[in-house]
């Protein structure tokens, strides 16, 4: 556990103290060892990976408020490479790509260079008013449903399976990673507060706009699979072509979870990105 200006948050670290520097964000419903391929390969390459729980997914402490919102998010990442003292590239999935390109956007000098994947950043979404659906509005009700679905062990499974192309990478081993921390105490409330902001676009958000894209200057790569249907290619192609310099990486036969789906081909694209910034 590493002590920030905004809690607690779990850590876990592999590869040599002295390396460069290589902290990942995982996607929603993951936590740090969901990267436990990844972080062995980028140990084994020489890198400091750096994989850590973004609240209130996994150990790290929850916000005593139910604050998830992207602004709130980013602060998190900011405040842990402060506390940690670190100027990392950043590799963020899914999710958690959102609060991710936010932190980088508010605070380039903090990061080395940045690394999409397969990102949920929902660019352009502001222009178009959303709300919570009626039934999602009362808290108790966001608990029971998350209670059914996400942190219900029997329900697993074939959520996982809707994210990607693969079907077969569902496997026993990654489920039980998954579970891990729905042992903990609170786990159903907390990701039931947090549920809001991945079903409701924030309208504040310097991400969400097309032309802060522009304002990139750091090494920017994205890595996205082909098949994915989650967020489509067309999203990683509009993100490349509005952040300047950056570099496309399109894997083919994967959806939405490459790290998982074909661990070997992501690993290979993360590591050509590296070594090119």
């Amino acid at each position: 556990m590493i002590e920030t200006s905004q809690g607690e948050v779990y850590v876990e670290e592999y590869g040599p103290n002295g390396g460069r520097p290589v902290l990942l964000v995982h996607g929603s419903v993951g936590w740090s060892r969901f990267w436990f391929e990844t972080t062995d390969a980028l140990a084994e390459a020489g890198y400091r990976a750096i994989a850590f729980d973004l609240s209130p997914m996994g150990f790290s402490e929850r916000d005593k408020d139910g604050d998830y919102s992207r602004a709130k998010q980013a602060a998190r990442i900011l405040a842990l490479t402060d506390a940690m003292r670190i100027s990392p590239v950043l590799v963020a999935h899914s999710f958690g790509a959102g609060p991710a390109t936010e932190a980088v956007m508010l605070s380039q000098d903090s990061f080395d260079a940045f690394v999409i994947v397969d990102g949920a950043i929902g660019v352009g979404s502001h222009e178009a008013e959303k709300t919570l659906p009626l039934p999602l509005r009362s808290p108790a009700l966001r608990e029971v449903g998350v209670s059914l679905t996400v942190t219900n062990p029997w329900a697993l499974k074939p959520l996982l399976r809707l994210f990607l192309h693969r079907k077969e990478a569902a496997t026993q081993e990654y489920l039980d990673v998954l579970s891990v921390p729905f042992t903990v105490a609170g786990t159903t409330p907390a990701i039931a507060d947090w549920l809001p902001t991945l079903l409701v676009p924030p309208t504040d958000a310097l991400s969400t706009r097309r032309d802060s894209y522009a304002t990139l200057s750091l090494p920017v790569g994205i890595i996205w699979g082909a098949e994915d249907t989650a967020t489509p290619l067309a999203q990683g192609e509009e993100l490349n072509a509005l952040i300047p310099g950056s570099k496309l990486k399109v894997l083919e036969d994967v959806g939405h979870i490459p790290q998982i789906e074909d661990p070997a081909l992501f690993q290979e694209a993360l590591l050509d990105l590296l070594q090119g910034f």
